[in-house]
């Protein structure tokens, strides 16, 4: 089971090249095995619990379009920087990056939505 689809891209987004459709076609699946393995890691089943309401069907879905739109910012043949400066004649250029290490990452806080982030202090953790 997909958590999204590509019009929920579309509507949650913005409309698709041919090109990104193609790529986020192929991403879907990944990433949602991919926030299944993220629940796995903590004992958690994403898919039972939506079935128990544990999650609510249209979190699950944003966060999905989160992490794919986020991929599909990544630029596949340059990096792509969020931040960029230049100046001229003291040579300096700077910038950040939007993904330096480039590939598929899952943020903290999306974790968190999914409440697959367990609550620590210390040493002793809380569920």
């Amino acid at each position: 089971m997909n958590y999204c689809t590509i019009q929920d891209i579309i509507n949650l987004f913005r409309p698709l090249t041919l090109e990104e459709e193609e790529r986020a076609t192929n991403l879907i699946p990944i990433v949602c095995d991919s926030l299944r393995q993220e629940a796995k890691k903590i004992n958690k089943d994403l898919d039972e619990m939506l079935e128990n309401g544990e999650l609510l069907e249209n979190v699950i879905k944003s966060v999905t379009v989160d992490i794919i739109a986020r991929t599909l910012m990544t630029s596949t043949n340059q990096e792509p920087m969020t931040q960029f400066t230049q100046s001229a004649m003291g040579y300096s250029y700077g910038g950040t990056f939007l993904n330096a290490g480039g590939g598929l990452f899952i943020k903290r806080s999306e974790l968190s939505r999914l409440g697959l982030r367990k609550q620590r202090y210390g040493v002793i953790e809380f569920d």
